[in-house]
């Protein structure tokens, strides 16, 4: 077995500011890891094992995926580690990755149960589309990205942030080439930005449209939605990606043009993200998490296996905790998408 390359990181963070840099444990560099894993939680036997047994004890008990809670998934052991591993996304560097799950001779529905109530020792899963997804599924179904959401195709996707406090993935099957899973500190081109360019900086606190990409939850009515993608409360910096949402929009009645100054400090913010980006390459079994207001994520371009059972899989989980008090428009966009009369449901199938 190999030896956990596991470490916590630092907690010091001061109140955060608009036009000031942000001092926190999430504002790293890449450099800060180099030589080093110390993201990468490896699960030992007797962790594995416990998430074995909690399956099994699932299983035989006949819950339903969506009706499994933290109590019902008991892993004495692991679950020491999980909560530092929430701990760290929460209030330090805002990313990390569980090794060591085991999917070979396993069937989908005891992987996605293994993965599901590993993410509820996180927090409560939420729609993921107006078809009530809990459980989403990443792969790619020949889709336009100019017109449907990037996770339904193989094209590369610029930094963003999802609609959950946090982002998890299992991988099922890697792409025959490419697919790299990309993260960046949102608060490292934030900073940056106010060394080189103060004005562009606050230029991008402004409250964008963004496309909702037809999927309007129940009592909306607007085909996009208002968010800033710079903004502080209650002293916590949190960042959106400027990315396709925004593009799209633009396409949309009724939104105004960007001006030359926001499309500048766009331009900006995405030519730091994709220079300060730390690359993972997904291992079968992998389980990423993101803390999506600290910390933007993105893909690159894949190429996938020719046989259909061997394609790019990922399972998918937006999370909800509440652990970190973010703006009003941010705490809206991330409740989850519901249409009426939508009902939630965790699929193991792609649909």
């Amino acid at each position: 077995m190999t030896e956990n390359s596991w470490r916590t990181g630092p907690r010091h963070r001061e109140p955060a500011e608009l036009g000031k840099p942000i001092v926190d444990p999430a504002a790293w560099h890449p450099e800060d890891f180099a030589g080093s894993q110390e993201w990468v939680y490896r699960m030992n036997d007797t962790e594995i094992g416990e998430v074995l047994d909690a399956v099994d004890r699932i299983g035989g008990r006949g819950l339903q995926m969506i009706d499994v809670t933290k109590e019902d998934f008991e892993v004495p052991t692991l679950a020491a580690g999980l909560a530092e591993v929430g701990d760290e996304l929460m209030e330090g560097r805002g990313f990390a990755l569980i090794r060591g799950l085991p999917v070979k001779g396993r069937s989908r529905e005891q992987t996605a149960l293994a993965f599901w109530g590993i993410g509820a020792h996180m927090g409560e899963a939420v729609s993921q589309n107006t078809k009530g997804h809990l459980l989403g599924h990443v792969t790619d179904l020949g889709g336009d990205y100019a017109k449907v959401r990037g996770y339904m195709t193989k094209a590369h996707m610029k930094f963003h942030a999802d609609r959950a406090d946090l982002l998890s993935l299992c991988c099922l099957h890697p792409a025959r080439s490419g697919g790299a899973h990309r993260v960046c500190s949102s608060l490292t081109p934030y900073n940056e930005m106010l060394k080189r360019r103060p004005d562009l900086a606050l230029e991008l606190s402004f409250r964008f449209y963004m496309s909702r990409n037809g999927e309007i939850p129940a009592g909306a009515t607007k085909p996009w939605t208002r968010v800033p993608i710079f903004s502080v409360t209650d002293g916590y910096f949190a960042a959106r990606g400027a990315s396709a949402a925004i593009v799209k929009a633009q396409r949309i009645d009724g939104v105004p043009p960007l001006t030359p100054a926001q499309r500048e400090a766009i331009a900006l913010y995405q030519e730091l993200t994709e220079r300060i980006a730390v690359d993972i390459d997904y291992e079968i079994g992998d389980i990423s998490f993101v803390q999506n207001h600290v910390t933007l994520h993105s893909r690159t371009a894949f190429e996938d296996w020719p046989e259909p059972e061997r394609k790019r899989h990922l399972l998918r989980l937006w999370i909800s905790n509440r652990r970190r008090p973010v703006h009003d428009d941010i705490e809206k966009a991330i409740r989850g998408v519901l249409a009426e009369g939508t009902v939630p449901k965790a699929s193991l199938e792609v649909a």
